[in-house]
C-alpha cells in the first residue's frame, strides 16, 4: 500500500493557482483569495484535511514562503510537528527553519516516489504549482483538493501542464458550492 499524495489548492475557473495571496507572488491580476468575499464554510475544506494529513510536502519556493509565517500562525499550529519534506535539487540542509517539526529534502521526482511506499498516511503538498504539475506529469498524485474561485487569471500558472500533456482521468469524490461563489472540488486520480 503506497501513502496518499493529495495536492491541495487554490484555483481559478481557468486553472490558474498564481498568486491567491497578492500580486507580490507574481502575477498582477494577484490576491484574488482576499478580493472574494469571506464565506467561512467555503474553507471548511481545510479543516477537513487538516484532520488526514499526516506530513507536508512542498517545492522550494512554497517552502520559504510558508516557513517565513506558518510555524508561529495560529491557524497552521496543527501542521507545527508533522513531517516536512522540501522537493528541490538546490535547497541546503542550512536553509531548513528549526522548530518546524523534522524536516527533509527531497532531490528528485524519484525521492518523491519513494516516499510514497513508506508507512504513513495522506501527504499534502501545499502550494507548489511547479512541484505539483511535476509530480502530477509523473502519475505521483492520487488526489487534488481544489478550491475553485470565480475568476479567470490568463497566463498565470497552472498545475495541469500545457497542450499536448498526457490526459488524467478524474472521478470526482465531494463537490459544494458557496454564496461567494467558491466551489469545493475534491477529485480522485483514476489509475
Amino acid at each position: 500500500m503506497t501513502r496518499e499524495l493529495v495536492y491541495t489548492g487554490f484555483i481559478t475557473l481557468d486553472g490558474s493557482v498564481d498568486s491567491p495571496g497578492g500580486t507580490a507572488e507574481g502575477h498582477p491580476g494577484g490576491g484574488w483569495v482576499f478580493d472574494t468575499d469571506f464565506v467561512p464554510e467555503a474553507y471548511s475544506l481545510k479543516a477537513e484535511e487538516l484532520e488526514e494529513t499526516t506530513a507536508l510536502l512542498f517545492g522550494r519556493r512554497s517552502y520559504e514562503a510558508f516557513s517565513s509565517f506558518w510555524p508561529t500562525s495560529e491557524d497552521h499550529a496543527a501542521y507545527q510537528e508533522l513531517p516536512k519534506y522540501v522537493a528541490s535539487a538546490t535547497l541546503g540542509e542550512d536553509a531548513l527553519v528549526d522548530g518546524w517539526g523534522p524536516t527533509t529534502v527531497l532531490r528528485s521526482t524519484e525521492d518523491v516516489a519513494r516516499l510514497k511506499q513508506t508507512e504513513g498516511g495522506a501527504i499534502f503538498i501545499h502550494g507548489s504549482a511547479e512541484l505539483a504539475l511535476r509530480l502530477g506529469e509523473a502519475g505521483l498524485i492520487d488526489r487534488y483538493n481544489l478550491l475553485m474561485f470565480p475568476y479567470l487569471l490568463p497566463g498565470g500558472k497552472t498545475i495541469f501542464g500545457a497542450r499536448g500533456a498526457d490526459r488524467r482521468d478524474l472521478s470526482l469524490r465531494d463537490s459544494a458550492t458557496y454564496a461567494n461563489g467558491v466551489l469545493k472540488l475534491v477529485y480522485d486520480v483514476r489509475r
